[in-house]
């Protein structure tokens, strides 16, 4: 862990254990999927090799997915001065930075390793924060590279996408119609494999986003103890929610897919999420998080 950047053993500790669970239960997903007698292996090199792909290009794809380009440090000097400086107070690498041409105000971090990071601020972010707020909101998304816990989420998604594949083999092939029993009226055994894949789909969409709920916790935490600004952070937080509303719905519905990556979400108006399925936690508990360290360092 960087030596300025706040340690945090309750993120480390849950994703070990988000990382054993999921790995318990693409055991047993397997295991299940032999047992029926189900081919499974051109599925499962499928989804390693898309799982690959992910982990060694995720910052590319992420970039080119939320239309962001690198800028040098000529072309944005002022981002980058930001950015330089809270690497050297973070004794970290400096990530490679990029701006995506969007209203939607937002900033993410992507990349596998700390080499390999990118950071990405949207040219709406840059016009509506003040440069406190925004460099508060770059500690945040340096903590997440600083965490490591870009990669943990590129990896957890793993099982989300072998249940999703497999759901499809059992539904476009000819598994959905046979059956158990030698073909005796049995039980389908498209509808076990369909049902299993839901159900392991089902329980590592809710590991990974309790983890991603917990992962903004501790980079607003680690971000705002790096720059001793919590309210910097805090009025960056409410600047970017309440401006959310004003986003036309077309353009946060183009983001929405993109929301365990970013700063705030990005939802359609109207729209409400229960907390249990959300990326990231209520608003709320976000700011009396920085209101309690602001307390805590004595100053705002």
């Amino acid at each position: 862990m960087n030596a300025r950047f706040a340690s945090d053993r309750g993120l480390t500790s849950r994703m070990v254990v988000t990382m054993f669970l999921l790995g318990l239960l693409y055991v047993v997903f397997v295991g299940v999927l032999i047992a029926l007698g189900v081919q499974a292996l051109t599925v499962l090199v499928l989804a390693g090799g898309l799982l690959l792909v992910q982990y060694f290009l995720s910052d590319r794809i992420a970039l080119f997915a939320m239309h962001g380009r690198e800028v040098s440090p000529q072309e944005a000097p002022e981002l980058h001065g930001l950015i330089d400086r809270l690497c050297a107070m973070a004794d970290m690498p400096k990530p490679r930075v990029a701006i995506a041409d969007s209203d939607v105000p937002n900033a993410f971090a992507t990349g596998r390793n700390q080499k390999r990071a990118v950071v990405c601020v949207t040219t709406g972010i840059l016009r509506r924060l003040e440069p406190q707020e925004l460099e508060g909101v770059i500690a945040h998304e340096l903590s997440h590279v600083a965490h490591r816990d870009v990669a943990v989420m590129t990896i957890a998604s793993f099982l989300g996408i072998v249940a999703g594949l497999m759901t499809r083999v059992a539904l476009y092939s000819g598994l959905a119609g046979r059956r158990s029993n030698n073909g005796q009226g049995g039980v389908p055994v498209g509808a076990i494999v369909l049902l299993v894949s839901v159900l392991v789909y089902a329980v590592s969409f809710l590991l990974t986003r309790a983890l991603s709920r917990y992962r903004e916790l501790a980079a607003d935490r680690a971000g705002a103890l790096l720059t001793q600004r919590p309210s910097a952070l805090a009025s960056a937080l409410t600047k970017v929610s309440g401006d959310m509303a004003r986003i036309p719905t077309r353009d946060l519905r183009e983001a929405e897919p993109f929301n365990a990556f970013y700063f705030a979400p990005a939802l359609a108006k109207g729209q409400s999420l229960a907390a249990l399925f959300a990326t990231h936690p209520p608003l709320e508990r976000r700011l009396q998080q920085l209101a309690d360290i602001s307390r805590q360092l004595g100053r705002g």
